[in-house]
C-alpha cells in the first residue's frame, strides 16, 4: 500500500470519526491544520509522510471531549496505524508527536521535540488565532456554555497544567491565557510569519471588543 493511500484512508477514517464533533475541533479544523502543515513543510526538513499522518490525527480524541484523558487520542492513532503496514518507527514518531501536540498552560514544558513535531504542532497553533482562532474560541465557549466576558474575573497566567484544563472563565480570559502567547510560542520561520497577522488581527479584535463593552464609539 502506497502513502498516498494511506493517506486517504486516514482522512476517510477521520472524517467518520469526528462526525458531529463541536465545531471548532470537527473535520474542517484537522483539513485545516492539515493543509498549514504542508505548507510549513515546503520549508523544513521534515519526514512529509510523518506531519501529514500527524496533523490529519492529531485531534482524533481531543482530551478535552474525554474528561481530559490524554491517552486515548495517541492510542485510538496508533491502533487505526498498525491497521497498515507502516515502520513501527514512523508510528511511534506520530503518536509522539500527538501525545505532544497541544498547548497545556503556562507552566508546562514537553520532553520530545523533532522537526516534524515542530511544523505539525505551528500548523495547529495557526488555527488557534487571528480570525478563525476567534471564531473557534468564542464557539468553544458556547459549546461549554461560558460567559463571553467578566470584568470581575481576570486572566491567569500563573495556573498549572490541571488547572488549565479545568478552567471555566470566560472565554475573553482564553485570548491572554493561550491565544496572545500563541505568536511567541511558534517553532518554525513559516509559522512565525504566517503568525504575525493573525495575532495582530486578534489585537485589533479585542481593542473593539473592549471599546464596544464600555459603550465607546
Amino acid at each position: 500500500m502506497s502513502n498516498e493511500e494511506i493517506i486517504n484512508c486516514t482522512i476517510a477514517f477521520v472524517k467518520k470519526e469526528l462526525q458531529g464533533a463541536e465545531g471548532g475541533h470537527d473535520w474542517w479544523h484537522i483539513e485545516r491544520v492539515w493543509t498549514n502543515a504542508k505548507l510549513i513543510a515546503l520549508t523544513e526538513r521534515v519526514n512529509i509522510f510523518i506531519v501529514e499522518l500527524a496533523a490529519l490525527l492529531h485531534d482524533i480524541a481531543d482530551a478535552k471531549f474525554y474528561a481530559g484523558d490524554e491517552t486515548i487520542g495517541p492510542r485510538k492513532a496508533k491502533e487505526f496505524l498498525n491497521s497498515f503496514p507502516i515502520d513501527a518507527e514512523i508510528i511511534n514518531h506520530v503518536e509522539s508527536i500527538i501525545r505532544n501536540i497541544s498547548f497545556k498552560g503556562g507552566n508546562f514544558t514537553n520532553n520530545f521535540c523533532s522537526p516534524e513535531l515542530a511544523v505539525v504542532q505551528d500548523a495547529d497553533r495557526l488555527d488557534a488565532i487571528g480570525a478563525i482562532g476567534i471564531a473557534r474560541a468564542f464557539n468553544y465557549g458556547g459549546y461549554k456554555n461560558r460567559e463571553i466576558y467578566n470584568p470581575a474575573i481576570l486572566p491567569d497566567l500563573q495556573m498549572t497544567k490541571d488547572e488549565y484544563k479545568n478552567s471555566k472563565a470566560p472565554t475573553i480570559n482564553h485570548f491572554y491565557e493561550k491565544l496572545l502567547l500563541l505568536k511567541e510560542k511558534m517553532n518554525t520561520e513559516t509559522g512565525k510569519k504566517l503568525a504575525e497577522e493573525r495575532h495582530h488581527f486578534m489585537e485589533i479584535f479585542l481593542a473593539q471588543f473592549y471599546k464596544e463593552w464600555a459603550g465607546k464609539e
